[in-house]
């Protein structure tokens, strides 16, 4: 497939307008999914793990990665030193992938923004890459995804520019720091997510700390 057949994949899941909608485009998508973002120079599965292993100790605990996709983040993590991992995704499909790579723990199928069936304090950390976009996760999923970090863990995602101020985030930050929930630790430039094409997706990594309740 070209990089541009491999963009009108990528353009289709942006377009969902509903979770029903976007798991239908993920498993159409997952036979693909590999090859095709690669294609397109994809690369926030891979640089995230530089932010958990600069802010997550080896030995601290079990991670989550939640929207793992095809978990093209486990065996990055795993040769990092990071044993325990888990993944998280709405697509049985890509989850059936990320099993596959033989280096997540448990796997859990559900989608970001409702309560997640986990444990409060469950993780170390929590990370998440390329779910706060257009047309996927909403802002209303830190609420959950804070609360299954152990205090003094860390969350630590990305979300890119575009819905950065039109999707809440930048609202949400401020009322989890206001509550006491969190503080932020890093807030990175904005980077493109894509090496190859799509250069007008650029996004921002985000580090905070989570605190005791």
């Amino acid at each position: 497939m070209s990089a541009d057949e491999a963009s009108d994949a990528l353009n289709q899941v942006y377009a969902a307008k509903s979770e029903a909608e976007l798991a239908v485009a993920y498993a159409a998508w997952s036979n693909g999914y590999d090859r095709e973002t690669a294609a397109l120079g994809y690369c926030l599965p891979f640089v995230i793990a530089a932010w958990v292993a600069r802010h997550v100790p080896v030995e601290a605990g079990p991670l989550l990665d939640a929207g793992c996709g095809s978990g093209l983040s486990g065996p990055y993590l795993a040769a990092l030193g990071y044993q325990d991992i888990d993944g998280l995704d709405m697509s049985s499909e890509m989850l059936a992938l990320a099993r596959g790579r033989g280096v997540y723990r448990n796997l859990v199928e559900a989608a970001l923004g409702a309560r997640l069936p986990l444990a409060d304090g469950a993780y170390a950390a929590v990370l998440s890459t390329g779910v706060f976009t257009e047309g996927h996760a909403p802002a209303s999923s830190l609420d959950d995804m804070a609360r299954i970090v152990r205090p003094g863990g860390a969350l630590i995602f990305t979300v890119r520019d575009s819905v950065l101020d039109k999707g809440g985030f930048r609202a949400k930050f401020t009322e989890l720091e206001s509550a006491g929930r969190w503080a932020r630790i890093e807030e990175s430039p904005s980077f493109r997510a894509f090496a190859v094409a799509e250069p007008a997706v650029t996004v921002k990594a985000f580090v905070f700390r989570v605190r005791q309740p």
